[in-house]
């Protein structure tokens, strides 16, 4: 099993920033990849931004390229996720996901929100 704890929602103005950390303990091992997906009220879940943590290669959705940045400190067991130029349409509850493969997030932490005033 792995446990996910995500830190650094919170309320910010168009056009300001946030970074988000997700800390991943337990078998974690066993994770190919982190990512974070969002989910708004009435919205089906959005996947946001993906890392591969061998590589540290990336994947992004196309509504965030150019003002999210997914990171991680893989010693630490840590994703980030460094968002810039937030728009009002970026509110949702951000959720750190854990797992073995793009199409396979097992593992899920319980969200922290981020809201963003016009």
């Amino acid at each position: 099993q792995v446990q996910l704890v995500e830190s650094g929602g919170g309320s910010v103005q168009a056009g300001g920033s946030l970074r988000l950390s997700c800390v991943a303990s337990g078998d974690t091992h066993t994770v190919l990849y982190m990512g974070w997906f969002r989910q708004a009220p009435g919205k089906d879940r959005e996947r946001v931004a993906l890392i591969y943590t061998s590589t540290s290669d990336t994947w992004y959705a196309d509504s965030v390229k150019g003002r999210f940045t997914i990171s991680q400190d893989y010693a630490k067991n840590t994703a980030f996720l460094h968002m810039s130029s937030l728009k009002p349409e970026d509110t949702a509850m951000y959720i750190c996901a854990a797992g073995i493969s793009l199409y396979n997030f097992n593992y899920w932490g319980q969200g922290t929100q981020v809201t963003v005033s016009s």
